[in-house]
């Protein structure tokens, strides 16, 4: 794992916190609550995260 992969998924983390962040906000039927927070989520569980974990970036020759 490179530098590129940990920034991705501190990118991924970040989302996370942002998702749940906004999941709590106001009454039930709160738009943020309803489809901005699982968007986010799914993007970072499904997306982000994934990709730091199996991006290789470029391999270096020895």
């Amino acid at each position: 794992m490179n530098k590129k992969n940990f920034i991705l998924i501190a990118i991924g983390i970040l989302l996370l916190v942002i998702g749940f962040f906004c999941l709590q906000q106001g009454p039930a039927d709160n738009p943020v609550s309803l489809t901005v927070a699982p968007l986010i989520l799914v993007l970072a569980y499904v997306v982000v995260i994934p990709l730091g974990i199996i991006f290789g970036g470029k391999k270096q020759d020895k």
